[in-house]
């Protein structure tokens, strides 16, 4: 029997009060781009034991991008608690972590179908969506997810390889995903971008990085006035510090010690605390009339866009 088929409170801790997060000073840590969750300490948390599935989303398809890991990761594990079958794209450096993802994913009893390569290849983007729907039968649910940052002291130092690098993974692959997926997709569906708070205030020392957000957050709005008639809705989240592969692998080690430290919660989130707003704007039974909003999840920042 699966968690998500289990009785109410079993299998899970008897208290459903807020349990304590990991906060700063981290040890410090560095890796390589992308990273992998597996080498992180403390390691992200992404299981989000207190969350009880409800079959919200039972019956249904997701494409995740960038399923293997972070935010990723716990958006694939929460749409498999509330019933839906995943697709996960990542990069086959990834392979590690996307497995442990799967693994978790059929835990909770539902299937997963997973898929190398990278999102900046048009062909690509359109596999994903033709696999899903050979595997599947249907398309529910598009979760852009998977980005690229590298933090640059000026914009003199961003060359041309970099620029392109993040806006193809960043922004062209949210574009190529979504133009392939709208046409497969039945009223009711949803397609949930993942923008950045960086995309609402702008980031010194992530030029590219936090322009391609702010066009994700453009992009979510004008997508949904496009497809509100189909009965299709596009919202997006604009989460701030999370603790994730994609930060660790951009910062000296001695400044992941200190990471998500600047915000009123002095700590970053873990992925298991943004999954759910993503399941709420997947979900039809949570967000059936919310289309083309951005939620901004900043662990106390109240003066974001």
């Amino acid at each position: 029997m699966s968690r998500q088929q289990t009785r109410p409170g079993a299998e899970r801790p008897a208290s459903t009060t807020e349990r304590e997060q990991p906060a700063p000073p981290f040890p410090p840590q560095h890796q390589d781009r992308p990273g992998l969750e597996s080498e992180i300490t403390p390691a992200p948390r992404f299981e989000a034991p207190h969350y009880a599935g409800s079959g919200k989303l039972r019956g249904m398809a997701a494409l995740i991008t960038g399923g293997d890991s972070g935010i990723g990761r716990a958006t694939a594990v929460l749409f498999a608690r509330e019933g839906a079958n995943v697709t996960i794209a990542f990069l086959p450096e990834e392979q590690e972590d996307a497995e442990r993802t799967a693994a978790c994913v059929r835990e909770e009893g539902q299937a997963c179908e997973l898929q190398a390569g990278d999102v900046r290849d048009r062909a690509f983007c359109e596999a994903l969506v033709q696999t899903t729907i050979d595997r599947f039968g249907r398309l529910d649910i598009l979760v852009n997810n998977a980005a690229y940052q590298a933090h640059q002291a000026a914009i003199t130092d961003i060359d041309d390889a970099q620029l392109e690098r993040t806006f193809r993974t960043n922004i062209f692959a949210y574009f190529y995903l979504a133009r392939a997926a709208v046409p497969r997709m039945a009223p009711g569906s949803a397609i949930v971008n993942v923008g950045s708070v960086t995309g609402l205030n702008g980031s010194a020392h992530l030029l590219d990085y936090s322009a391609t957000k702010g066009a994700i957050h453009a992009f979510t709005k004008s997508l949904a006035h496009n497809l509100v008639g189909k009965g299709i809705r596009v919202n997006a989240i604009a989460p701030g510090p999370v603790w994730t592969p994609l930060n660790v692998a951009d910062r000296p080690a001695d400044d992941v010690a200190a990471f998500g430290s600047g915000v009123p919660m002095q700590r970053p989130a873990q992925p298991e605390e943004i999954a759910p707003s993503v399941v709420f704007l997947a979900s039809r039974v949570d967000s059936s009339y919310i289309t083309g909003e951005v939620l901004s999840l900043l662990g106390g920042e109240t003066t974001a866009g």
